[in-house]
């Protein structure tokens, strides 16, 4: 089920590189929605994901769009072919737990497909 579009309530054009990940958090932190753990999660693994799989630089547009008793969080990349797939993570694996914490965290989350890019997003209810 694709989740309407709205006008964000924050939007930002940036490179997908491991030092902004803290920045944005920081920066969302200072919105009504930002002090909210699993918002600043869910806003982390969806960057951090771009990173280690497109690579570092990539482009990226972050989107936060509040509805009522809603946070919309959206990453777009350009690239409309890597498209994120759940991993089970075994106990001694560092990595392979983004989407599984994304699922465990998020009221629902997806991905759309664009010609030249895709979104990755995640719904979560307020506080």
């Amino acid at each position: 089920m694709q989740v309407p579009d709205s006008a964000p309530d924050f939007e930002l054009d940036l490179l997908a590189v491991p030092k902004a990940v803290p920045e944005l958090r920081r920066t969302l932190s200072t919105f009504p929605y930002g002090p909210h753990p699993d918002f600043q999660l869910c806003v982390s693994e969806l960057l951090s994901n771009v990173i280690r799989h497109l690579g570092e630089g990539t482009p990226v547009t972050v989107r936060v769009t509040g509805a009522p008793g809603r946070i919309r969080v959206a990453v777009t990349d350009p690239d409309p072919r890597a498209w994120p797939l759940p991993r089970r993570a075994g106990s001694d694996d560092e990595t392979g737990r983004g989407l599984a914490l994304l699922d465990a965290v998020s009221l629902r989350w997806g991905v759309e497909q664009g010609a030249d890019s895709k979104t990755v997003w995640c719904e979560l209810g307020e506080g």
